[in-house]
């Protein structure tokens, strides 16, 4: 796709430097999978031939890719860069920038690049690898759509010995999109019990997600022995039973 603009950038003695009038950035727009183009305009106003390099930013990485990337101008002549802009397929919706430098005669000037990326935005998420251990519930939150998402967290206990309860939600760091981050909840489990542990994490969207563990508590250091006396208990109550017979 050719975009219809071109940025023009006058370059010569630092002096006489300055900008194309009324062009203050590079404004794209496709949706994923689309290659834009455009061109960078470099002009030598100068007596004497001048180089001027072009670097593109690595952010986003490595959509911009540049003609050339030194072009050397003779005096009071201007050259045309080419450069495309590749959306990869996975980008989500959204705007994004990135800068294009231009340098000659010992300065530089930054031509910023604005590019919306089109499409639906889909947001998913899901509650993977729930487990527990030393006081705490660990699990794997994974953004599976195409939108970045603020989650929000509760954790939700129900046993069979203690009445359901519901902890304090809180607000978890930005997630990017197919990004998965590894994350705890405190949690004091019972000295006996059987409970399930419930996550129920939210988006705003309409984004939900959830995941229970069922986990058996049993304070086996106070029962270990009661168990080692059961066998003798049982051997003294049968032989006690037949004596009295």
């Amino acid at each position: 796709m050719r975009a219809a603009l071109a940025f023009v950038l006058a370059l010569a003695l630092p002096a006489t430097a300055g900008w194309e009038p009324g062009r203050d950035y590079v404004y794209l727009e496709g949706s994923p999978g689309m290659v834009l183009e455009d061109r960078v305009v470099v002009t030598n106003r100068g007596s004497q031939p001048l180089t001027v390099g072009l670097r593109a930013s690595r952010a986003p990485t490595p959509w911009i890719a540049l003609a050339a990337d030194e072009v050397t101008l003779p005096a009071r002549t201007r050259a045309e860069v080419p450069f495309t802009v590749t959306v990869p397929a996975d980008t989500p919706p959204g705007e994004q920038t990135a800068t294009i430098t231009t340098s000659a005669g010992g300065r530089s000037e930054p031509i910023r690049i604005h590019l919306r990326v089109s499409g639906p935005k889909v947001p998913a998420l899901t509650v993977e690898d729930v487990s527990y251990s030393g006081g705490s519930v660990r699990y794997t939150l994974v953004n599976r759509g195409n939108t970045p998402l603020l989650p929000r967290v509760s954790l939700h206990t129900d046993g069979l010995l203690t009445a359901p309860a519901t902890h304090a939600p809180r607000e978890l760091a930005p997630l990017p999109p197919a990004r998965r981050v590894s994350l705890t909840e405190r949690w004091d489990a019972p000295t006996l019990d059987a409970v399930d542990l419930r996550l129920n994490v939210t988006a705003a969207g309409g984004v939900h997600a959830e995941s229970t563990l069922s986990k058996t508590f049993v304070p086996w250091p106070a029962l270990l022995p009661l168990l080692l006396l059961l066998p003798a208990f049982l051997w003294f109550r049968r032989h006690a039973k037949r004596a009295g017979g």
